[in-house]
């Protein structure tokens, strides 16, 4: 059954995916938005429906039947899964850079010497040490290609300066991995529980770090307002350098679990309920709802 629609063909604000066909429409590209639906469907879906005045149920055409513009489509826009630590490392080139152009304004006959026999400070240095970390991580995640996993890396966080640096998704669900190169042995401090409230710290090398799970409920909330209550997410930190014992050492910190690359790979490569379809589907939703950074 067909009713009219208040359909406006517009250019997006915002990237969005196809409520018909699953395709990804970037940013500023023209689609037809359904101001009721508060959806969005892509040009070949909708100019027909558009012309007719009619909606079309997203229950009208089954996943086996081909796309409105016909048998000779062009096969799906491939995703841009990103650069694992591009933004990280452009943010440290950005500081060394503008360091070095301070000293040899104020210093111009020995700014080279000074720049030569000085370290760049750790607020700077920081920022190479995470981009590394990211790219370990990153380069990890995209063997698993073979494996049906995919992938995202430095995904731009809508309204904010921030990003996700790493997303993967598999048979077993959607899991947004963050890599860490803190020092020392990750571990779970407990505090209270009986006589008063039960409290968790995360602890690495006797640094307290319950921020770095704070931040990752702030990325899984992002996360789950994109694919939805009913598909698994897992949120991970991932410590590249930390000094884990020979056996276990893993745990789960506020639905947040904490463990190194080998194991947070054996976790993803866990088999679940979700099909390749499905998967693909969930890959190309994510990147068009958070842009590569």
């Amino acid at each position: 059954m067909t009713t009219p629609a208040p359909w406006k063909r517009m250019r997006l604000r915002y990237a969005g995916v196809c409520r018909e066909c699953g395709t990804c429409i970037g940013q500023g590209d023209a689609a037809i938005y359904d101001k009721s639906a508060r959806n969005v469907i892509c040009l070949p879906c909708g100019e027909g429906v558009l012309r007719a005045g009619q909606t079309v149920s997203t229950e009208s055409r089954t996943a086996g039947e081909p796309h409105p513009s016909g048998p000779s489509s062009a096969p799906p826009t491939p995703v841009e899964i990103g650069t694992a630590g591009a933004s990280a490392r452009r943010e440290f080139e950005r500081r060394a850079a503008q360091r070095e152009q301070r000293i040899r304004a104020r210093h111009p006959k020995l700014g080279g010497l000074i720049l030569a026999l000085s370290d760049d400070p750790q607020s700077t240095t920081a920022w190479r040490t995470g981009a590394r970390g990211e790219e370990v991580l990153g380069s990890r995640l995209n063997d698993l290609a073979a494996d049906g996993v995919r992938v995202l890396h430095d995904r731009r966080i809508p309204k904010s300066r921030a990003n996700i640096d790493h997303i993967a998704i598999s048979g077993s669900g959607v899991y947004v991995p963050d890599a860490k190169r803190y020092q020392g042995r990750p571990t779970l401090r407990v505090e209270g529980g009986l006589l008063r409230p039960r409290t968790e710290t995360l602890m690495v090398g006797g640094r307290r770090c319950n921020p770095l799970v704070e931040g990752m409920h702030k990325q899984l909330g992002l996360v789950q307002a994109i694919i939805g209550h009913d598909v698994p997410l897992a949120g991970m930190l991932v410590f590249i350098e930390a000094d884990w014992p020979l056996i276990g050492g893993d745990f789960v910190t506020r639905q947040v679990r904490v463990l190194w690359v080998k194991k947070a790979i054996e976790h993803i490569l866990l088999p679940g309920p979700l099909t390749a379809d499905q998967v693909d589907g969930l890959h190309r939703k994510l990147a068009a709802a958070l842009p590569s950074a």
